[in-house]
């Protein structure tokens, strides 16, 4: 476990750097620490990345490959804050995510539950990623 932790503080502070290389890195190696608080505030930052689209694609991408309700929950939240540009570069990388040779079947099945999610901007970004993924259960 102690090496798990060192690879999450590592990831989180690669977050921070001015290279954009390294942070979308840090989104893909946190991806798996969704549930993590500290690594999920951080996650919704990369998602949100202002200086460049590959951190926010690319964190995107890794979030919807883990599939999880914790990982897709980042990416709901993301898109109900996510400016007209960033919400494109959101639904490329779940995209880029689902068209893989091992297609992410778990994406649908987590919208579902966060359509019931208490919060609304979660119930909302999960309806806009249902809409993508063009699953209409949610």
């Amino acid at each position: 476990m102690p090496e798990m932790m060192s690879g999450l503080e590592a990831a989180l502070a690669e977050a921070l750097s001015p290279s954009w290389e390294q942070r979308a890195r840090a989104g893909r190696d946190l991806a798996s620490f969704a549930d993590v608080p500290e690594a999920a505030r951080v996650l919704v930052g990369l998602l949100l990345d202002v200086e460049d689209t590959a951190v926010i694609r690319q964190t995107a991408q890794a979030l919807a490959r883990v599939g999880t309700v914790a990982a897709i929950r980042l990416i709901a939240l993301a898109v109900t804050g996510a400016g007209d540009n960033q919400a494109d570069w959101l639904q490329t990388g779940v995209f880029d995510a689902l068209v893989g040779p091992d297609g992410v079947r778990d994406v649908a099945a987590a919208c579902g539950k966060l359509a019931r999610d208490p919060e609304e901007a979660v119930r909302r970004g999960a309806a806009d990623i249902s809409a993508w993924t063009g699953d209409t259960r949610c």
